[in-house]
């Protein structure tokens, strides 16, 4: 999830009464109404195939502990008509005496359940019953898979110092791999020498991967020289977002809770990233449990401005893939954070179709709106990690496999590329922002004007916060969100305790009001095969990120102050081929993505 943060201090709050005591309390009004009982995560068992719970060890959150590390169950005839009086405010409802005195036995019932269900932990990865599908039942599908078709990179010569290796695009990296000039053990080299030089300047690195990198890499070489090539992501290393599972090296989640968190197994994403035969050298900074650049080490910065945050979730991963410290990276979006920091450092960001790419292992923040994404240099990269890492799995009930299309040389002859006006017009946008409207304006794609509609699409923030309060319930009921660095009324620790006040019928009707803003993105994709626009524009983000609709940010320019801008092209649901492709001639039109950020150790 995206942030900008304005203050790094930690604000702490007053604990008079515990926290557990106040909410145990306060939230069993939910039956009526007025507060909301988050059971989110109590969906049908998914057996072996749930992402691995945190491992037990001294540091884990311990439920039900106050804040002298005891647990307090308070009673159910605690709760009075006095309690319902004062918590029915919040759902702005009024209950006649006669009425509360209905429904007082049947709360306390349900607080008896709630309690109940508190002691029965749900892991992290286990998804509610009813999992969110983009696909409208009318949509149709390509369901044929055609071969996905890189561009031809031409006789560049190949460089002959280091730096010029380290920010080379994918495209060229896998050619010089394939041909021999460049073996993985000595890219590999480079980008380690890079992440010891420059990560800590970044902050962006969480844990290096040497001893693993290094026997990729090895491995890579090996089967290279013996003809046993994978493919254009075999020998290249990369960083991952520490948020996804590596068997026996840290996931820390960015959060001091889980910093000596250890699964032992891999995430799904980096089980294909392996059979590819990609190279992990680091697990790279995020803002803790997914929000913002500020993690427990510290705040990564942005390479082009170091006094400036890299923007977040996905920080590390922007601002190393930006500083040429790995091949590529691997974030992740719920609400900004791909596109956020990729715009924020000047990288490449590609979030896929909700469902695209399975996340079994991957921290669990919203089931309904978390994405997997590549952060690169240039498109082509991003479509090229993105065909490694699509498809189903058994954990993830939301994952599905269908074709990704990608031909870099397609022409967009024909193609109806829509675009909203105001946009473009509003104070807000840039000179930069207009001139890539005017470069797409002048090639052979057809451009179309569109409105929509007006919506209280703010509302649709309900959903994310309740269902990343469920996600981790553990943190707000034993006082452990104390322990994130981050305390501002934004952050999340207050934004979990907040949840707990959403009345249960309010987050039904944001749902609904979720399908009826899916309707609207269907009927926009009737008229048009994209839409672009700033990053930035409108409703967009939150717009696209509840709909499933995927997005391609990549870097447009540079302000006066030298800070890179960036622009957006969003796709129809599964069509990320299609935004690639204009995005890549954009990309050649602009011709800025080869400037790099002057990093001195």
């Amino acid at each position: 999830m995206n942030v900008y943060p304005d203050d790094e201090n930690n604000h702490k709050k007053p604990t008079n009464l515990t926290r557990r005591q106040f909410i145990s309390t306060t939230t069993t009004t939910a039956a009526a109404g007025a507060v909301a009982v988050i059971g989110v995560g109590v969906g049908a068992a998914q057996g072996n195939v749930i992402m691995k719970q945190q491992n037990e060890s001294a540091d884990q959150p311990v439920e039900g502990a106050n804040d002298d590390g005891k647990t307090t169950d308070p009673a159910p005839d605690e709760i009075t008509d006095d309690t319902l009086v004062e918590a029915s405010k919040v759902a702005a409802l009024a209950f006649t005496a006669d009425e509360r005195k209905l429904m007082l036995p049947g709360i306390r019932r349900a607080a008896a359940g709630y309690q109940e269900r508190r002691a029965r932990k749900l892991p992290n990865g286990l998804l509610p019953a009813p999992v969110f599908d983009p696909r409208l039942p009318r949509m149709k599908f390509d369901q044929t898979q055609q071969p996905v078709v890189r561009s031809n990179p031409g006789n560049e010569p190949f460089p002959d110092n280091d730096d010029d290796i380290a920010f080379a695009s994918i495209t060229r990296l896998a050619r010089w791999i394939e041909t021999r000039k460049l073996s993985s053990t000595r890219l590999t080299e480079i980008y380690l020498e890079r992440l010891k030089k420059f990560g800590p300047i970044l902050e962006c690195v969480i844990t290096l991967t040497e001893d693993r990198a290094r026997k990729q890499a090895k491995q890579a070489d090996a089967e290279i020289k013996s003809g046993k090539y994978r493919g254009p992501l075999h020998g290249i290393p990369y960083g991952a977002k520490d948020l996804f599972d590596t068997a026996n090296i840290p996931t820390t989640y960015g959060a001091t809770p889980y910093r000596n968190r250890v699964p032992d197994s891999d995430a799904a994403v980096i089980r294909k990233l392996n059979e590819a035969g990609a190279v992990l050298v680091a697990k790279t900074t995020m803002g803790a449990l997914a929000y913002g650049d500020i993690w427990f080490g510290g705040r990564t910065r942005n390479p082009f401005n170091l006094k400036q945050g890299s923007s977040g979730s996905s920080a590390g991963s922007a601002a190393g893939t930006s500083a040429g410290l790995f091949g590529f990276s691997i974030g992740t979006e719920t609400l900004g954070s791909i596109v956020s920091p990729s715009t924020r450092c000047g990288a490449t960001g590609l979030r896929p179709t909700f469902g695209r790419v399975a996340r079994t292992g991957a921290m669990a923040l919203c089931w309904s709106l978390d994405k997997i994404g590549p952060i690169c240099r240039t498109v082509e990269d991003c479509a090229l990690i993105l065909d490694a890492i699509r498809g189903s799995d058994p954990g993830d009930a939301c994952a599905v496999d269908l074709p990704f299309n990608f031909n870099a040389n397609q022409s967009l002859k024909g193609r109806r590329i829509g675009y909203v006006p105001q946009w473009f017009e509003s104070r807000r946008a840039t000179d930069i922002d207009r001139h890539c409207l005017e470069l797409i304006k002048r090639s052979k794609v057809e451009m179309v004007p569109l409105e929509f509609p007006e919506f209280p699409y703010g509302e649709l923030i309900t959903i994310l916060n309740v269902e990343a309060a469920a996600a981790f319930e553990e943190l707000t009921l034993s006082n452990r969100d104390d322990e994130l660095v981050w305390q501002d009324p934004q952050a999340w620790p207050n934004s979990f305790r907040q949840s707990w006040f959403v009345p249960a019928i309010e987050l039904i009707q944001a749902e609904r009001l979720r399908r009826q803003v899916c309707e609207v993105m269907a009927e926009q994709f009737t008229k048009v095969d994209a839409i672009v626009g700033p990053s930035f524009a409108g409703a967009m983000l939150l717009i696209t990120n509840n709909t499933g609709h995927p997005s391609i940010t990549f870097r447009s320019g540079f302000r006066s102050n030298n800070r890179p801008t960036s622009f957006t092209i969003w796709g129809n649901l599964y069509d990320e081929g299609t935004i690639c492709r204009l995005a890549i001639e954009l990309e050649k039109q602009l011709d800025v993505w080869r400037v790099r950020p002057e990093l001195k150790a």
